[in-house]
Order: C-alpha cells, then structure tokens, then sequence
C-alpha cells in the first residue's frame, strides 16, 4: 500500500493548475513577439512586421517590441534577418496560479484566517491602505461586487472587457481590499484602490504579450491616475528562465524603475525552484511562496499520526532560498491557504483562503495566487504610512523586499516543512509575513 506521504505528493502536486485555456489567449502557432533594437519606433516595427505579411497584435510604449501573428516560417526568417530585429521569440503561455476549494458564504463581514495570521485584522493597524492604487494583474474584477467597490476608475484589457470573467481575479482583489463593511470578507488594506489589469483570460490563461499589455499599459499610465499606483500583484506566472522573454522582463525593470513594487506568485510547482518561474525569477520582484494559515485535522490516518501545522510550507508551494548576489528566490511567505487537513484515506484536502466571489458573496481557492495579494496588501499599508510621514517620500521595491524580510515572524522557524514527498526545503525559513513588524 503506498504511504501516506506519497499519496499527499500526488494528490497535491498533480492537481491543474487551471482549466483548458480558451482558444482566445492560448498562443497560435505563429504568435510571436519580436523585439527591436532599443530607439526603433512604432512606426518602423509596424512597417516591419506587416512587410513580411504579419499582423500586428499589439505594440508596446516602454519597451521596443511587437507582439505579432505570423503567416509562416518564411516570415519568422525574414524577420530574423530584419536589420532593426533584435530577436522573435515565441509568445509563451501563462496561467493562474490558485486551485479551486468550495466553500463561503456568510451572514457578516469575516476576518479571513490569512489576513488575521499576518496581523491584519482590522484595528491592529494604523493604516488601512489609503490613497494606494494596486493593479490587479489577472482576470480582471469584479465591477459590481459590493465588497470592492468603489475601483479604480481606469483598466486595462488584452481582450475585449476589464470585467472579472472568471472569479480568479476578483478573489486575489479581495484579499487585497475587500472593504471594512458589514459584509462578505475584508482585506489586509480595505481602502487601497483596486485597479483592473485584464491579462487572464475566461480560463486563466493569457500570454507573454498579455501580461506585457497590462504591464505597458501601468508603466505608462499608473502615475498619472488617482490614486497613483504603487504596488502591482500578478497571481500568475509559467515555467521558465531568467532571460527567455527580455521584452518581458524590460517592462517589469521599468516599473521598478518608476518605484512601483511588483509582487508575484512564486508557482504551485514544488518540484520547481523559483529560479525556473517567470516571472517569479525577476530580481525586480518580490516572489511570495505559500504557506497554512492554521493547524489542520487529522482524520485517522493510520500512515501519519500527526497534523499539518499552522505556519508549514504549502505542500504545492514552488520555493527557492533567496540569493542576495542574484536577487533571485523567495521574498517572503504568506498564506496561500487556511490550512491542510488530512483525510482519513490518507490525502491532504486544503482549505483555501476565503475571499470575494465573481457574482457576489463570497468563496475559497487555494494556491501562491493566494499568498501574493497578502504581501500586495502589506506593501500598500507600508506605500501609505511612507507618504504620511513625507508626501514626497518613495518607498523603493528593493526597501519594501528588504523591510518585509528582515520583519517576518519566525524567521529561521518557518516555514515548516510540509510533510509530503513532493516537497524539499531549500535551505532557508524565511519567515511569516508579518504586517504589523513592518509598520512599527
């Protein structure tokens, strides 16, 4: 019979990620984005692109690349060729990173188990996250929904509508910013202002060049907006290196230029580092892992007498030790769920993070795009109490990474290693996102 700790490593790590992608936002076969020389304006990659009988999907402000739709190989040769193109890379697929759990639904406002373990119940805090614009990076938002509104007066879309098709990115704001109310959930900075960056499709897929869409579109417009943007949360990502998209990462090297934070889901592949996720690997971004929230149960197990602990690193989390030299590996971890319960037949059974629900209400998803917005929601607590004490002030990506880090509760404890054969430590226990150590 196979042991306990290897049936959790199945059930956990071979679970998808996401539904089949719609036809819309997975890439054709010729979806390609071709990247120029730096200075090559949009006028001379329109006329490149089209010379060799492509078409134009989209062109970029702050970075020297067209995303395009190829005809055939011969294209993709001539433009290779093409004295101003730097390189055509494919336009690489990328998807949500949270699972499905079920479950919400409540009489009143609740305190969900991850903001309460990070310390951001309402009324621990001095700051609530006001005047702070957040992007939300995902599948947009729900427009209507009574916990997240009022939103930020612009979006941006890579398809045809900024509203929430799916659920994903509305349960990832929500987190971030549901309201301090009477109802549903609230989030760890209930008056930041939500934007909607609509780069995940109706399944939670999107492309490179999607994401790359909403990046430009914050890049170009985010300070210009009121609030002004601050902290973007992308719940997203795909295997890959450092440097497999330079465009893409071109664009995440400009928001952080510009001071805005870039916070992301590390992955829920554990047999990945986060040196192999983009673009969780960015040095220019802050990647935060999974961790439980609370203790859960044990139903009998006869294999494992014991629990999974409250602060154990997510059985599905991708990690990586964080290299100072590199910048490369885990910022900090969060909860990406309440908690794992084991069953009685042995399996492990998450409980996900309650949040806001696409239609109203309220329901549970598990997964690092969970434990994402808990850090986007510090960092926005953290952008408020900056431009309190000096309007002028800036709070530098690489300060809030260093200030989350050096402020985690239980540093050199946890996160506690999951008790599944899928998961490996990585040599380091960064601590617990803590808000009310960063705010001191």
């Amino acid at each position: 019979m196979k042991r306990f700790l290897f049936v959790l490593a199945l059930v956990l790590v071979t679970f998808p990620c996401a539904r089949p992608a719609a036809a819309q936002s997975l890439p054709h076969d010729g979806d390609v984005i071709v990247i120029f020389r730096e200075g090559v304006d949009v006028g001379q990659r329109d006329r490149a692109v089209r010379g060799v009988g492509a078409t134009v999907r989209r062109h970029f402000h702050t970075v020297a690349a067209t995303a395009a739709r190829l005809p055939d190989v011969a294209a993709r040769q001539f433009l290779e060729q093409h004295p101003e193109v730097v390189a055509v890379i494919p336009d690489g697929p990328v998807r949500a990173h949270a699972k499905p759990a079920g479950g919400g639904g409540s009489a009143g406002q609740v305190v969900p188990a991850g903001v309460q373990r990070i310390g951001a119940a309402p009324g621990n805090l001095g700051f609530t996250g006001l005047g702070i614009g957040v992007a939300v990076a995902d599948t947009g938002l729900d427009f209507t929904h009574a916990d997240l509104t009022p939103l930020g007066s612009a979006c941006f879309t890579a398809f045809s509508s900024c509203a929430d098709d799916n659920g994903h990115g509305t349960h990832v704001g929500g987190i971030i910013a549901a309201r301090n109310n009477a109802r549903d959930v609230v989030g760890v900075a209930p008056d930041a202002t939500p934007y909607a960056v609509k780069v995940l499709d109706s399944a939670g897929n999107g492309t490179d060049s999607t994401v790359m869409g909403g990046l430009d579109w914050v890049a170009t417009n985010g300070a210009n907006l009121v609030p002004p943007i601050r902290v973007v949360n992308m719940s997203l990502g795909r295997a890959g290196q450092l440097n497999d998209n330079p465009a893409l990462r071109a664009i995440v090297q400009t928001l952080y230029n510009q001071g805005i934070t870039v916070v992301v889901s590390a992955g829920n592949e554990p047999d990945l580092e986060v040196s192999q996720q983009v673009p969780a690997t960015y040095p220019e971004v802050l990647a935060i892992a999974s961790s439980t929230a609370l203790d859960g149960s044990n139903g009998r197990c006869r294999f494992f007498a014991g629990i999974i602990a409250a602060d154990s690193a997510s059985s599905f989390t991708t990690d990586g030790r964080f290299d100072p030299a590199t910048g490369i590996g885990v910022t900090v971890s969060a909860p990406g769920e309440d908690r794992e319960n084991v069953t009685r037949s042995c399996f492990a059974q998450s409980v996900g993070i309650l949040s806001t629900k696409l239609g109203g209400g309220t329901t549970r998803l598990f997964g690092t795009s969970m434990a994402a917005p808990h850090a986007a929601g510090v960092v926005a607590l953290m952008w408020e109490k900056t431009l309190l004490l000096n309007s002028a002030g800036l709070l530098h990506p690489e300060d809030a990474r260093a200030t989350l880090r050096a402020k985690a509760a239980l540093v050199g404890e946890a996160p506690l290693d999951a008790p599944t054969t899928g998961y490996s430590f990585d040599g380091e226990r960064e601590g617990i996102l803590s808000a009310p150590s960063v705010l001191q």
